[in-house]
């Protein structure tokens, strides 16, 4: 009787033991199958709240626009534009600072695809809305001088004017914050193969080791401020390390650094995109998959000006109409992914 007892005890507890692992291996298969929704889930209840506090401090509409009442949860499908500005603002400076950065993005969320059109700040650009000459046309110079003279709203009309494509949002961020951010991520990865040796007297003198896996928030800060070769390398330097910090970002690590990454921006960072627009948006990325960016940049040859000596780049007119086209195509909401246009990889020269 004792020997058929322990028998069935033994194969009550194997029994057990199969549900048991049955039971967690659904679970666990369950839990990939919708670790999208866990995600978002977790994103909703522990952070979506403190990032829209924090994001109301960076909330700031363009002009003298009041700022919009949030407005109500709904599933981004049509394309946007976004008009990234990268400036070189610091404390003790009492001056507005520079654009070093001018980018020119179309989100199309439904698609979770980016373009990103850059033109490099010494562009020769008319710039929109600044004081006329005396034969009444608008002024022309460097990109980045819109910014400094009249700040978002003039760069953003400038950038109108010269890519011909309507900026629907804007974005600024100051490169001061660079530098603690990536530091907060952990760093980024960065295709530095070999080393970047900054040496001119009038700059800031560096050296960037080639070949690390990880690059600080100094190198990081150091990479895209680096100007020594040409204003388009350093662009596309810039193209990448937002790719770098963007893939860090949407990784699982990054996600819960992000209210550590808003209190570190600050004050550096400011855009006219609702808090509760934003969210959304990062919800509805988190449900796709991760955002396919594609990059172009204006190319330009550059030029000493006659008029006052300054150093300039004019646009290749085949690259801008190009740009243009691509602008087009990209916000076209009837335009299909197949139709989209992809520009050519351009490799750092």
């Amino acid at each position: 009787m004792e020997k058929r007892s322990s028998k069935r005890k033994k194969k009550r507890s194997k029994k057990g033991l199969y549900i048991t692992l049955a039971v967690l291996v659904l679970l666990a298969a369950g839990g990939y199958i919708f670790r999208k929704q866990l995600a978002v889930a977790a994103f909703d209840m522990f952070l979506s709240k403190s990032l829209e506090n924090k994001l109301q401090d960076s909330y700031q509409p363009r002009g003298g626009e009041q700022k919009a009442q949030a407005e109500p949860i709904v599933y981004q499908d049509k394309p946007f534009s976004v008009l990234l500005l990268g400036t070189d603002e610091r404390p003790e400076d009492k001056t507005r600072g520079r654009s070093d950065t001018v980018i020119y993005a179309v989100v199309r969320p439904k698609e979770s695809r980016v373009l990103l059109v850059s033109v490099p700040r010494d562009t020769y650009v008319q710039i929109v809305g600044r004081d006329q000459d005396k034969d009444g046309v608008d002024d022309h110079d460097k990109l980045a001088h819109a910014y400094a003279f009249g700040g978002v709203d003039m760069s953003i009309d400038t950038v109108e004017k010269f890519l011909g494509g309507k900026v629907n949002n804007y974005a600024t961020i100051n490169f001061e914050a660079i530098k603690d951010a990536v530091d907060a991520l952990g760093g980024v990865k960065l295709p530095i193969e070999k080393d970047i040796v900054a040496d001119n007297p009038i700059h800031i003198q560096f050296t960037i080791k080639g070949g690390k896996p990880i690059y600080d928030g100094q190198d990081a800060l150091y990479y895209v401020r680096y100007r020594e070769d040409s204003d388009f390398n350093r662009t596309k330097r810039q193209q990448i390390f937002m790719n770098a910090v963007a893939d860090e970002v949407l990784s699982l690590n990054g996600i819960t650094k992000i209210p550590d990454l808003l209190d570190i921006m600050g004050q550096n960072f400011k855009t006219d995109m609702q808090p509760s627009f934003i969210l959304d948006l990062a919800k509805q990325v988190m449900m796709q998959t991760s955002p396919q960016i594609s990059s172009f940049t204006v190319m330009g040859e550059g030029y000493r000006s006659k008029k006052d000596g300054l150093y300039y780049d004019k646009a290749n007119e085949k690259d801008l109409n190009y740009a243009k086209e691509l602008i087009e195509n990209w916000m076209d909401p009837d335009t299909q992914v197949a139709e989209l246009k992809i520009p050519d990889r351009q490799k750092i020269q």
